[in-house]
């Protein structure tokens, strides 16, 4: 283990995975990230890994249109499966209100160079059967959406990462943080070992809170249960894939907080909790 690093980035799921292959790329070769257990251990290995690139604000949906594109990339460079499926996805409209927010979303990601297509409900039941049109009036098709194996892409970028000669230390817990009076780090871990670093990265996902207060910073991070659910092979999905050749593509209603997306020969539906 290093006694000093230009950068110590804390957390080893697939945001921590992310900034320590992003530096590397940029050429800080000199990084290391700590994980208190295994990659993936926190929320990242049960995430439902869907990719979106529909968002309100234009950077966001550029950034996101890029790691879409960023995955085939560290997939092809590492070696590692990504469990990429990109079957495009349907956002769907309940009111005339969201549908025009929706066309707004259509104008706002041409401009960005990305393809969607203002859909009727039968055209888009004709892409998803799955769907009950009379409850929505209308869709915005992305093609570009999917879903990720976050498993597969955490470890990709740990190994693009590592290639680059950065170094990733597992069950090492990061028990203290001391700032030196020259601005640079003291990141102490459970192994009696202390890393020297310029810069520390919090990483920390859920526990991202509890990094914090470790230099006296209360961060606003509260963790938020959250469920999805998947059924059981499911005679209309094969009956599609066979007819059709492909995957269904993702569904997101917007009024009832709902996804839905295929998973092998089911669909994994996830839905948040709403105050009635």
């Amino acid at each position: 283990m290093k006694s000093s690093a230009r950068v110590v980035v804390i957390g080893g799921g697939v945001v921590g995975a992310s900034v320590l292959y992003h530096l590397t790329k940029a050429g800080w070769t000199d990084v290391v990230l700590v994980e208190r257990k295994q990659l993936t251990a926190g929320s990242t290995w049960h995430a439902a890994g869907g990719m979106h690139t529909l968002n309100g604000d234009p950077n966001v949906a550029r950034l996101q249109q890029y790691t879409v594109n960023l995955y085939k990339e560290i997939e092809k460079e590492s070696g590692q499966n990504c469990g990429i499926h990109l079957p495009g996805g349907l956002m769907l409209a309940d009111t005339p209100e969201r549908l025009d927010f929706l066309r707004m979303a259509q104008a706002r990601g041409r401009y960005l160079g990305m393809h969607m297509e203002m859909l009727s409900m039968k055209e888009a039941k004709a892409l998803n059967p799955l769907l009950e049109e009379k409850y929505f009036v209308g869709a915005l098709y992305d093609e570009d959406e999917g879903s990720v194996d976050p498993y597969g892409v955490t470890h990709a970028y740990a190994i693009c990462a590592k290639n680059r000669g950065a170094e990733v230390y597992t069950d090492t817990w990061v028990t203290g943080l001391n700032h030196r009076p020259d601005g640079t780090w003291d990141v102490i871990t459970d192994k009696d070992h202390t890393i020297h670093a310029e810069h520390v990265v919090n990483a920390g996902g859920l526990w991202a809170r509890e990094v914090g207060r470790m230099c006296g910073l209360e961060l606003p991070v509260l963790a938020m249960e959250h469920h999805y659910l998947m059924t059981e092979p499911m005679d209309e999905v094969i009956e599609y894939n066979k007819t059709m050749g492909r995957e269904l593509p993702h569904i997101i209603d917007f009024a009832g907080e709902i996804y839905a997306r295929q998973e092998g020969q089911s669909i994994l539906l996830g839905t948040y909790e709403q105050e009635n």
